[in-house]
């Protein structure tokens, strides 16, 4: 498996450490006041520090860049300003979705892009198609081992980046700031995959213990009263569920249709109407599934009674038939009850709309069908 630059601070914490997409990354850390709900928590009301150098950092940059990403792109490119990011599908011919993904624009002609890590072969092979496709001037470079990525997500995280930095506590939502660390460039943006405020860094990788030490040294993660604690990838996703944040293999794939997803901001089917658009990769099959009334399922939020959870792949009923599928569940530490996300007929893709998930044990789990996000910070839950 692959390690990250970040493994001996995993390791040094009794990290609980797992093979995910090929690379051995932690679950949740050991020790005192460690585990995922401890994590969970510390996230929502303070702050956790996420090690996400697993995911894909593809450079894109020459006279064709823009073009390129127009067409593996479902959302405008050519509108973006320098030091935006902006999220989006790439999508197969099908419509279905092949990941989804952060554009950072530098400038006209250079961008990274950030990809899932159990993508990142694949995402390379389409970039590559495109391009050849269309006989495009354009630069293809795998950053990700040259580099680490690291989220610092909370309620109290921009209190601590303004002890580093006047211009980040001032970013906008999807905006990024370049700044230098000794003779490094750091990538600083207001994003995060947790529902609540932070932002995530891009950094070489020979320049990881230098930062930690910077933010070990204000954050007290050591502390147990510390603004920021590690956090593993088992709370990343209850964060991300409760946040209603698709998760490709579970709410995004090739096999789902982009428009059941609930993202359908980031799907811009008009994109090719104006003088710089171009039309993106399954394009055409949207726009007749729209055409034809939309997708048979859409994803919907469920909100459960009792303590059950429910699991990827357990069916959905309603008034006793089959009317969908699970694609993910949890407990919610947030909330205290059990909450699940999944695609059902569009008929009843309708806020309060009941519902059993069949765990397929002789029992089924009643809940009713809720707007999804199930909690953002700002209207809490």
């Amino acid at each position: 498996m692959l390690r990250t630059p970040l493994y001996a601070f995993h390791t040094a914490r009794q990290a609980k450490m797992v093979d995910f997409a090929g690379w051995e990354m932690p679950i949740m850390y050991g020790g005192e006041g460690g585990g995922i709900i401890a994590e969970h928590v510390q996230t929502r009301t303070s702050g956790g520090l996420f090690d996400v150098s697993h995911m894909g950092r593809v450079r894109i940059s020459g006279r064709h860049a823009r073009r390129l990403l127009e067409r593996v792109c479902s959302r405008r490119i050519s509108d973006m300003q320098a030091g935006q990011c902006r999220y989006s599908l790439a999508c197969n011919e099908r419509g279905g979705v092949h990941d989804d993904i952060i554009v950072y624009r530098f400038d006209d002609d250079l961008f990274t892009v950030v990809v899932n890590a159990s993508n990142r072969e694949k995402m390379l092979g389409h970039f590559e198609r495109v391009r050849s496709s269309g006989d495009l001037t354009v630069k293809i470079e795998d950053e990700t081992q040259k580099t680490a990525m690291v989220a610092l997500q909370g309620p109290k995280v921009m209190e601590l980046v303004g002890r580093f930095s006047r211009e980040i506590p001032t970013l906008k939502r999807y905006r990024f700031a370049v700044k230098n660390l000794v003779v490094a460039k750091l990538v600083v943006s207001r994003t995060g995959y947790t529902g609540e405020d932070g932002v995530e860094v891009i950094l070489p990788a020979m320049m990881v213990d230098m930062a930690l030490k910077l933010i070990l040294k204000d954050a007290g993660m050591d502390d147990p009263n510390g603004i920021v604690k590690p956090a593993g990838l088992g709370c990343r996703d209850t964060l991300r569920m409760e946040a209603g944040m698709p998760l490709y293999g579970h709410e995004l794939g090739e096999e789902i249709n982009a428009l059941s997803c609930g993202v359908d901001f980031a799907i811009s089917l008009d994109k090719d109407q104006d003088d710089r658009g171009e039309p993106f990769v399954g394009m055409e099959a949207l726009k007749k599934t729209r055409d034809e009334g939309g997708p048979a399922r859409k994803l919907v939020g469920i909100a459960l009674d009792g303590k059950r959870s429910a699991r990827q792949g357990m069916k959905i009923l309603a008034e006793g038939r089959e009317v969908g599928e699970v694609s993910s569940g949890c407990l919610s530490p947030t909330l205290g009850y059990p909450i699940a996300m999944g695609f059902v007929s569009r008929d009843l893709a309708v806020e309060g709309t009941p519902v059993e998930v069949d765990s397929g044990r002789d029992f089924k789990i009643s809940g009713k069908v809720r707007k999804i996000p199930f909690y953002s910070p700002t209207k809490g839950v």
